[in-house]
């Protein structure tokens, strides 16, 4: 499967959010259905280690990291008792060493490991630790849907996750911003295709709290989404999705849900594309198209999620249900 943020980029930026807990009320009874495609950008709480590098030295290549145990994927919170916002931080406290061993607070599969760092002088004179870091990511995605009554809005259908290891990655603040999408790299058998966008970061539309695994959700500043429509449950069957394939018009396509299935965290579904304008403008479901909604019966059941790698006119969803849920909107009283 293939995770639909595009173009994934070590970027750091400032994002207003709100921290209105997303549980605070219920959804209206009917939503706003997306199908435009939205900017994403995501900053991380602390940087993630996107790989371990080796320094050349006077005496050599050194793998500082890697020596201490440090493993793709960590996610470093603090360097010297100092919290850590940005890869630049990370470079600082290495020269700051001037050698000495530093102190790293690492988050690991949910639990906190401290480590210790010997830094080597590079070959360009500079104290190393020998890291890849990663401390943020822009792309683009797809709303799924949006609730005039909360101001509440889900995108994407999954997480947004790192490029390299595949972890969700842990949520520092972040933004949606209007979008348009320019071109379409078509999707072919062992190659997904692309929707290529440009996302205007001047227009934000609102925050991103909440990075899991069905979607993000946070709350926009304006009115997005487009006709209002109930929510119901995905089933096999005839269905549309709602996706925007060039500029900032959304377009309805038809596809056919083949198969229900559950796991551990929710409802699932494959389904196939079986629109002719759809095939031939991006050769079925391409990166980009996560989150477009999924219409049964003039319903919104769910999102499209993922797309075979073998076979571009097939792909996955989940249901709008888990959504909601993921979203923490339907809690337990």
């Amino acid at each position: 499967m293939v995770k639909h943020i595009k173009k994934i980029t070590a970027t750091v930026f400032t994002a207003v959010i709100f921290s209105t807990f997303l549980c605070a009320q219920a959804f209206a009874q009917e939503l706003l259905v997306g199908g435009q495609a939205v900017g994403i950008r995501l900053s991380t709480a602390g940087v993630v280690v996107a790989g371990i590098s080796e320094v050349d030295t006077a005496d050599g290549k050194v793998s500082p990291a890697g020596e201490a145990g440090i493993k793709q994927g960590d996610c470093i919170v603090m360097a010297d008792g100092a919290e850590i916002n940005q890869a630049a931080d990370i470079v600082a406290a290495a020269e700051r060493s001037g050698g000495a061993p530093v102190q790293l607070s690492l988050l690991r599969s949910g639990r906190e490991l401290t480590v210790e760092v010997l830094p080597v002088r590079s070959s360009e004179g500079r104290w190393a630790l020998g890291l890849w870091l990663r401390d943020g990511v822009g792309g683009i995605g797809t709303l799924t849907f949006f609730d005039p009554e909360t101001g509440v809005y889900g995108a994407l259908g999954h997480s947004i996750s790192d490029a390299d290891t595949g972890e969700a990655l842990p949520l520092g603040e972040g933004s949606i911003t209007d979008a348009q999408i320019v071109s379409v790299s078509r999707g072919v058998c062992g190659k997904p295709g692309e929707l290529n966008g440009c996302a205007d970061f001047s227009q934000v539309l609102g925050s991103i709290e909440l990075n899991t695994g069905c979607g993000i959700y946070g709350h926009s500043f304006v009115s997005i989404g487009g006709r209002a429509m109930q929510t119901g449950a995905i089933s096999p069957g005839p269905a549309t999705i709602l996706s925007t394939v060039n500029g900032r018009e959304v377009g309805e396509y038809e596809v056919e849900v083949n198969r229900i299935y559950k796991e551990s965290d929710g409802v699932h579904a494959v389904l196939s594309v079986t629109d002719d304008e759809l095939i031939r403008r991006t050769g079925g479901i391409v990166q980009g198209m996560s989150g477009s909604p999924v219409i049964q019966d003039g319903r919104l059941v769910g999102a499209v999620t993922h797309v075979f790698v073998s076979d571009p006119t097939r792909g996955y969803a989940v249901g709008i249900d888990d959504m909601l849920k993921a979203a923490g909107i339907f809690c337990e009283t």
